[in-house]
């Protein structure tokens, strides 16, 4: 095994990954307010999916005219705010 190598990402059934799945559509389709947990950021992203690229295997989330582009195999979990 290499030395100096980044930790790897915490592998998930396909079961959790097509829940993830779900929850991103569901959330897309009624355009709401997501939080998502992502692996390797120190912080929670939040704001509204607008794009989930199959091509490139990234879901957009904007807020604030910033978007985001976020690997969909390093969304941990997905949470909605409260407030």
């Amino acid at each position: 095994m290499a030395k100096g190598k980044a930790a790897k990402r915490p592998t998930r059934d396909e079961f959790v990954l097509e829940e993830i799945g779900n929850q991103l559509a569901e959330a897309k389709q009624e355009n709401s307010e997501v939080l998502l947990t992502v692996w390797g950021w120190e912080e929670p992203i939040r704001g509204q999916i607008v794009l989930m690229d199959s091509r490139t295997g990234k879901v957009h989330i904007q807020r604030n005219e910033e978007t985001a582009k976020v690997p969909f195999m390093d969304i941990m979990r997905v949470d909605y705010p409260r407030d």
